[in-house]
C-alpha cells in the first residue's frame, strides 16, 4: 500500500480493497499520461489519445466467432494490433499512388487509391441497417427520393418513423486519425477528425433536416467516434436491448462497427503494395 501511494500520491485508496481493477486503473492512467506527455513525434500523441477511447478497443473484447462474422484473420488481427501499438506493419515500399510507405504503413489509411475505405463504408452501413431492423425499425440503404442537387444520396433511411413522426436518415464516414491534415486537431482533441467529418455531412445534407432526422455517423481509423455517432449508437443500443431483452445487444452492435473499421484498415494497408506482388513479401515482418 505504501508503494502504491508513492506511485499515486494524489489518489485516494480504493473504496473496495478487494477490487484489483480499482488498484490498477490509477497506475494505468499515470502510465498512459506519461506516454502522451513524452511522445516523440506528431503521430504518436494522436494515436495514444485515440486508442484510449472506450470504443477504440471494442474489437478486442469481441468473441472471435466465424459463424457470426466476428473472427479476424491472422493478417488483419496482426495489422490492427500493430496500428494500435504504433509498431511496424510492413517493409518499406512504394505505394501504387507513387508515395513512399514507411515501416509503420500508415500512409495506406488515407491513400486515395486504396480499396479499403469503400469496403469499410459499405460494411458499417450494413451493420447499422441490420441493427435497426433487429430493433424493430426497418431501414433501407441509399434511399431514392432524397438526392442532393449533385445526385448523391445519404447512406440509409428508416422506412418507419424514428422519432416525432419522422424517419431517421444517416450517412456514415470514416476518416484517418493520422492523416497529415488531421494531425493538428487529433493531437489536441480526441475524436476531432470524426467530429469535423460529421459537421461536413450536416452541411451537405442540410436540406434534409426539415423532413427527417439526419444523423451523420463519423468514425476514425484508430477507433474514436464523433458526437453524432455516439448519440445514434446510444439510441440504437437502447432499442436493441428493449427488442431482444439482451443487455449485451448494444455491446455486440458496437463491436461489429469496430471490427469493420479494423478490417477496412487492414485492406487499406494491403492495398498499398504493387498489384503483381505477394503481400507476404511486404507484410510478413
Amino acid at each position: 500500500m505504501n508503494a502504491w501511494k508513492v506511485a499515486c500520491p494524489n489518489t485516494a485508496f480504493p473504496e473496495n480493497p478487494a477490487s484489483q481493477r480499482q488498484w490498477d486503473e490509477p497506475l494505468c492512467r499515470l502510465t498512459r499520461n506519461k506516454l502522451i506527455e513524452t511522445s516523440v513525434n506528431t503521430a504518436e500523441r494522436p494515436r495514444l489519445l485515440a486508442v484510449g477511447e472506450w470504443e477504440s478497443g471494442l474489437w478486442l473484447h469481441a468473441l472471435p466467432s466465424p459463424s457470426v462474422g466476428t473472427m479476424l484473420g491472422d493478417t488483419t488481427f496482426r495489422l490492427a494490433t500493430c496500428l494500435r501499438l504504433g509498431a511496424p506493419t510492413a517493409a518499406p515500399h512504394r505505394c501504387q499512388c507513387g508515395e513512399s510507405v514507411d515501416r509503420l504503413g500508415q500512409h495506406g489509411l488515407s491513400c486515395s487509391k486504396s480499396a479499403g475505405p469503400m469496403a469499410r463504408h459499405a460494411s458499417i452501413n450494413d451493420i447499422i441497417r441490420r441493427a435497426l431492423v433487429t430493433a424493430g425499425v426497418p431501414a433501407i440503404l441509399e434511399p431514392r427520393g432524397l438526392a442532393r442537387d449533385d445526385g448523391r444520396r445519404p447512406d440509409g433511411m428508416s422506412i418507419m418513423p424514428w422519432k416525432m413522426g419522422r424517419s431517421l436518415v444517416w450517412d456514415a464516414t470514416c476518416v484517418d486519425t493520422l492523416a497529415p491534415s488531421h494531425l493538428p486537431s487529433t493531437a489536441s482533441c480526441v475524436g476531432a477528425a470524426a467530429a469535423a467529418a460529421e459537421n461536413l455531412k450536416r452541411h451537405k445534407y442540410v436540406n434534409l433536416t426539415g423532413n427527417c432526422i439526419f444523423e451523420p455517423f463519423g468514425v476514425e481509423t484508430l477507433g474514436p467516434w464523433g458526437p453524432s455517432a455516439h448519440r445514434l449508437f446510444r439510441e440504437i443500443r437502447k432499442r436493441l436491448v428493449e427488442s431482444t431483452r439482451d443487455q449485451r445487444a448494444g455491446l455486440y452492435f458496437g463491436q461489429r462497427i469496430c471490427i469493420a473499421i479494423q478490417r477496412g484498415n487492414a485492406a487499406s494497408l494491403l492495398g498499398t503494395i504493387p498489384a503483381d506482388s505477394d503481400a507476404d513479401e511486404y507484410f510478413d515482418t
